[in-house]
């Protein structure tokens, strides 16, 4: 097991045994997701340690706690990392559960330098400008050559300040606490969020036995079939994410009108905006796995945007109250990125890396994230393309670096 393979590892190495080149410094990972891994597998690759700093106790562990029924929406083969193909049995739409046991191999087959049970709260510049300090839990203090920041696009629950919230005594979570329809099986259920988690999770309701199951939409998404005839989604969003916007929204609406029903009388018209430029705002497709189908049938009704609580009840933005039993918040996570480098002004207005990849910000050099996009032609995929690009990068940094080492 990744696991045990990962506590075997000796704790996260002093940084006074190091010389002051960056050249003789590991390269620290902050994360132990699929994105950490993989550029940590693509580091070693090329001849640079690289150490692997993990604040849970497991590889994965964002993964773990997924809802039971979740399935990657891209395809197998374009979901590997670097090094390791996903094996044929998981088939072609990989389990959570598969996600989980292939990311615990891949940490074993590389042999990966992890460090369970390491949380860094801060980075910052060395005090002699070559590298960079981390400070972590216990006290630790790490000096690295470079720091791929790997934290994941699923770190920290958000939930809007709705008023009234704070005072509902109403069952509400958001949706990272759920797991499956058992606890909601004959009871009545609102949704909050028509994201690929929200959709989804309307659908297990339904399927799971809830009463009533109703979906608050703020802004109608574009809705998109997983695979149409064999040919998946992804295979369509690989081919047309290098084209202007513009064209790829324009070509998508008719593909659209021929693939998907129109759902403007349930409360789901189709979106005044394109497909492409809603996606590069961070609103991916929702890639249909029976949300259509129980649209149309009323298992899952529509309804306005949450506006606020109050008196026991759910405000919509149409007037209306309704009281549930249950409200689920499937209104998506923030990068929680401030603490950690917000001081090194790297990120934007919305709290997002200025870069990704294998560029860094001109005025932090040896600091580079990944992981803090959704692309429509796959996160994982994309997660593999950015650790082959941060590997290289790093390796030339640090060849040009030991070039000027004297003698």
């Amino acid at each position: 097991m990744a696991d045990s393979t990962a506590s075997a590892h000796p704790a996260a190495p002093d940084p006074g045994r190091h010389a002051h080149h960056p050249a003789d410094r590991p390269v620290y990972v902050i994360g132990g997701g699929p994105g950490g891994l993989a550029a940590a597998y693509a580091l070693r690759a090329r001849g640079v340690r690289a150490v692997v700093l993990e604040k849970s106790d497991r590889v994965g562990a964002s993964w773990r706690r997924h809802y039971d029924r979740l399935h990657l929406h891209t395809t197998r083969r374009l979901s590997a990392l670097p090094g390791l193909p996903m094996p044929r049995r998981f088939g072609r739409w990989v389990s959570r559960d598969d996600v989980v046991r292939y990311l615990e191999k891949y940490a074993e087959h590389h042999r990966l330098e992890i460090v369970t049970g390491v949380e860094v709260s801060r980075v910052e510049r060395t005090p002699d400008g070559t590298g960079w300090l981390l400070r972590a839990t216990g006290g630790r203090e790490l000096t690295g050559a470079a720091v791929v920041v790997a934290t994941g696009h699923n770190h920290t629950p958000r939930i809007p300040d709705w008023p009234g919230r704070a005072a509902y005594t109403g069952e509400f979570l958001h949706a990272s606490a759920y797991r499956n329809a058992e606890p909601f099986a004959g009871r009545d259920v609102l949704v909050v969020g028509v994201g690929n988690t929200g959709a989804e999770i309307a659908v297990d309701l339904v399927e799971g036995g809830a009463s009533r199951v109703r979906l608050s939409v703020r802004t109608a998404p574009h809705i998109v079939r997983r695979s149409t005839a064999g040919w998946a989604a992804q295979y369509s969003g690989v081919l047309v994410r290098r084209l202007p916007a513009w064209l790829v929204d324009r070509l998508a609406r008719p593909l659209a009108r021929l693939s998907t029903p129109d759902l403007s009388a349930h409360g789901l018209p189709r979106p005044d905006t394109g497909l492409l430029t809603r996606a590069a705002e961070g609103a991916v497709p929702v890639q249909d796995v029976g949300l259509i189908d129980a649209v149309r049938k009323g298992r899952v009704e529509v309804v306005a945007a949450v506006t606020g609580f109050e008196d026991g009840e759910v405000v919509l933005a149409d007037g209306s109250r309704i009281a549930p039993d249950a409200v689920i918040a499937a209104t998506g996570y923030v990068r929680a990125l401030e603490d950690l480098v917000g001081h090194l002004d790297v990120l934007d207005a919305r709290g997002r890396p200025v870069v990704r990849g294998a560029r860094t910000p001109h005025n932090a050099p040896g600091l580079y994230f990944t992981g803090f996009t959704n692309p429509i032609s796959g996160m994982l995929r994309e997660l593999a393309r950015d650790a082959r690009r941060i590997a290289r990068a790093v390796a030339e940094r640090h060849a040009e670096s030991a070039s000027r080492l004297p003698g």
